[in-house]
């Protein structure tokens, strides 16, 4: 395994691990091939390799800040490889990551076996799908993508067709569950806590405070709902990093994960409420029910709120990507904004995104049976189409409600 930084990599510093990081932007083409490296001792991380690592952040959606952390060089070392330039295999402790992994969950979907999530991970989920293919064409099923495998791969075509398999095998899952809220499991992350109060508004408001208030609101309206609610962490205990979130997510067999954020800028320019889900937008891996749920949780909440639309954007963070079923991050407003910090310190306001969250996710679930207009339906309106639907369903006859 490639070792990564003990620390967090940044401007001014030098030595080998910069260099390390400096040959694999060389590999992925963020530095020209002439980039003269010299004795890997002095190599310093200049202006040129931070604009470098910027422009390697923004293409993969990662947090664009220049900086090279255990994220961000994770990233960075898998982007050097190619199907086929490496034996990849299954390892329970330590799972291979990189762009060949996501190219092989790709071919292997376009195929009809499944892989699970494209997000370059080698998991069990991959495994299985490997082991699947390999059966079916005749081929030892030892989970092993080695020489055999690969010719095997490359006598097939594709067997999917009319879009991504990875799309279509979520938007199977979400079908097959049908439209009700009952039994699902939500598995919502209020942003900090422990002692860590995130951003620090004017009036004192706390990050961690809005989004354990809000995250409240939102348990109390879906467990009205049948729903099962889970947090990932309490204002007193830690919720771990985003990488354990996602284990604990996976763990419960979520069917949606909700990570709530408040954002912050340098000044007080910066305001608004935006969405982020994953993809990645370099090879094309991409959570169509997440973009789904991002883009109506956002709406729902800007007509609730008057909150600024900042949009909804593809990311690659470790929550969104190591997620095996759709998550979304929600950042409800600047705190470091006067007029977003005071709108939030008024609880009818959280009532507000707590509602539009809940509406967002029943019309996620309602799919093709969702005509109603952003910003107007209540709980109780969709409460009565859900029960029309079920009769409707029962006795064969239209509704007219």
């Amino acid at each position: 395994m490639t070792s990564q930084p003990l620390d967090v990599l940044r401007p001014g510093d030098r030595g080998p691990a910069v260099a390390d990081v400096c040959e694999r932007l060389v590999a992925t083409g963020d530095l020209p091939p002439s980039f003269v490296l010299g004795e890997r001792d002095a190599v310093v991380y200049d202006t040129t390799v931070e604009q470098a690592v910027r422009g390697f952040q923004q293409r993969r959606g990662l947090i664009v800040d220049g900086l090279v952390g255990v994220s961000t060089f994770a990233v960075l070392d898998g982007a050097r490889w190619r199907l086929g330039d490496r034996v990849l295999r299954y390892v329970p402790d330590r799972p291979v990551e990189g762009d060949d992994v996501g190219q092989l969950q790709e071919r292997l979907g376009t195929l009809g076996f499944s892989a699970g999530k494209v997000d370059g991970i080698h998991g069990p989920e991959t495994d299985a799908g490997v082991r699947a293919f390999q059966t079916a064409v005749g081929l030892l099923p030892d989970g092993t993508v080695g020489p055999e495998t690969m010719r095997a791969f490359q006598a097939l075509h594709r067997s999917v067709r009319g879009g991504s398999a990875d799309a279509l095998r979520e938007r199977e899952q979400l079908r097959q569950g049908g439209p009700s809220l009952a039994g699902r499991t939500i598995v919502i992350d209020p942003g900090h806590g422990a002692g860590d109060d995130g951003v620090r508004g004017p009036n004192g408001l706390t990050e961690a405070a809005v989004a354990l208030g809000i995250a409240a609101r939102v348990e109390g309206r879906l467990s009205a709902h049948g729903a099962n609610v889970v947090f990932t962490h309490t204002g007193r205990t830690s919720a771990g990093t985003e990488e354990e979130r996602a284990a604990f997510a996976n763990d419960r067999g979520a069917d949606l994960v909700l990570s709530l954020h408040s954002d912050h800028a340098t000044g007080t320019s910066g305001h608004g409420v935006a969405t982020f889900f994953y993809g990645n937008p370099d090879h094309g891996a991409w959570s169509t029910i997440g973009e789904r749920f991002a883009d109506l949780v956002l709406r729902e909440v800007v007509a609730r709120t008057g909150l600024t639309d900042c949009r909804s954007h593809a990311r690659t963070w470790a929550l969104l990507r190591r997620t095996r079923m759709p998550a979304v991050r929600l950042d409800f407003g600047y705190l470091s904004h006067p007029a977003d910090a005071a709108l939030l310190a008024e609880p009818a306001t959280l009532d507000r995104i707590a509602e539009g969250i809940v509406v967002a996710l029943q019309r996620m679930y309602l799919g093709d049976a969702d005509t109603g207009h952003t910003g107007v339906l209540r709980l109780a309106d969709l409460r009565r189409h859900l029960e029309a639907m079920r009769i409707e369903k029962a006795s064969g006859t239209p509704s007219t409600g």
